[in-house]
């Protein structure tokens, strides 16, 4: 816990959500830039693609090694530490001389970049319990802005100085910006005793124990598949015919995707009311008819647009909402639970943009989509278990006390 002095004002949940940003933006830097990478580089488009799938599984090994910490260390000293080591994998990818070493940047950015899962449960713990849901949802809008911003910017920086200088800058941000967090936030109490092996055993035990941590990770991983098809896709579809869009405009394309920001915002509103399952129905069923709008788009900007726009709000409103059901759970295991949901998240994530690449080297723009829908139905679906086990978790409460035999 934190001192009881700390107040978490709306200026330190906005430099919070900026570090996340930072943080988990650092990985989606060069989704605009692959062609140029491509070209640069000397390399083929499928070997710049894997760029994505490496950010994303170094993240998911990140999430499941090291974001079980911040039950164990104080979570300002592990999230300042973590940006730090972040940036110095940055500072790698941008002095890259061929597609190895840009690789192997990439991979010790995604690994460290975790500290963004670190300071999400932490915004949680700091705020006031009917207030979770509003600050893991202000955090996360600020996340989201953040990844968006970083292809944006990315797209921009590249058509001034090249490539190389989105990820010197970014190494730079995230440093300027660890310093600010390490002289605002307080310093936590660690939630558990346990040793870093028995901490890395309790994960198994917390996946036994919680059914709907099992049923709300997993629509998780396929919901975030869905939109990792996209994002390893687009700049492909966008940079050839008819669009030949260069690095800047693919970056600011982005930009549309700044609606999802608010509803992560509104997402967290609405599960503080109460309305959990409608949000994330109602997501869901946008995140399936998205991908017709997307379809559509091979032809036509304005479609892509709004089918862009719509897969980022639906992936975000599930995503806010799977939070805020998986960190009531069990509060004293926030980080360990964050782990393992986003370690499943962004396995999903991983996998969405593996078979995203798969089906635009076989089948174009219309395979994307195929897998992209695919993805989106099977998180519907998993939906439907997620309503099953919160009535089978409402069935096993004690009558006569209330207490949750099993969630």
């Amino acid at each position: 816990m934190a001192s009881p002095r700390f107040a978490l004002t709306t200026p330190v949940l906005l430099l919070m959500a900026l570090a996340t940003g930072l943080c988990v933006g650092a990985n989606y830097l060069n989704q605009p830039l692959l062609d140029t990478i491509a070209t640069t580089l000397g390399t083929s488009h499928s070997a710049a693609a894997f760029t994505v799938t490496v950010a994303q599984v170094s993240y998911a090994l990140g999430l499941l090694f090291l974001v079980p910490l911040g039950d164990m260390l104080d979570k300002r000293r592990l999230a300042v530490g973590l940006m730090i080591l972040a940036a110095a994998g940055q500072v790698v990818s941008g002095f890259a001389p061929n597609i190895g070493v840009l690789t192997a940047g990439i991979a010790v950015t995604g690994l460290f970049s975790v500290a963004a899962q670190v300071l999400v449960p932490f915004a949680a713990a700091l705020a006031a319990p009917e207030r979770s849901g509003r600050a893991v949802g202000l955090v996360m809008s600020g996340l989201l802005l953040g990844i968006l911003s970083a292809r944006s910017i990315a797209g921009v920086l590249a058509e001034v100085g090249g490539w190389t200088i989105v990820y010197r800058a970014g190494a730079v941000a995230l440093i300027v910006v660890a310093v600010a967090l390490w002289r605002t936030l307080p310093s936590s109490r660690p939630t558990t005793s346990a040793g870093y092996a028995a901490t890395l055993r309790s994960l198994s035990t917390l996946v036994r124990t919680h059914r709907r941590l099992r049923t709300r990770a997993l629509l998780g991983a396929m919901s975030f598949g869905s939109i990792a098809v996209l994002f390893s896709t687009m700049t492909f579809l966008l940079a050839g015919e008819p669009y030949g869009f260069g690095d800047a405009q693919i970056g600011l394309v982005g930009l549309a995707g700044v609606a999802g920001a608010l509803a992560a915002n509104l997402s967290g509103r609405a599960a503080d009311r109460g309305h959990t399952q409608l949000t994330t129905g109602v997501s869901l069923a946008v995140l399936v008819a998205s991908w017709a709008a997307l379809a559509a788009g091979v032809h036509s900007l304005a479609w892509f647009l709004i089918g862009f726009v719509a897969v980022d709000l639906a992936v975000q409103g599930v995503h806010i909402t799977n939070q805020n059901v998986v960190y009531a759970l069990e509060p004293a295991a926030r980080a360990r639970i964050n782990s393992v949901y986003m370690t499943v998240y962004f396995i999903g994530g991983a996998s969405g943009s593996a078979l995203g690449t798969l089906a635009w080297t076989t089948r174009g723009w219309s395979g994307a989509c195929t897998a992209g829908v695919a993805l989106a139905v099977a998180a519907a679906g998993m939906w439907t278990l997620d309503l099953r086990a919160e009535r089978r978790v409402a069935a096993d409460r004690s009558p006569t006390t209330g207490v949750s035999v099993q969630s």
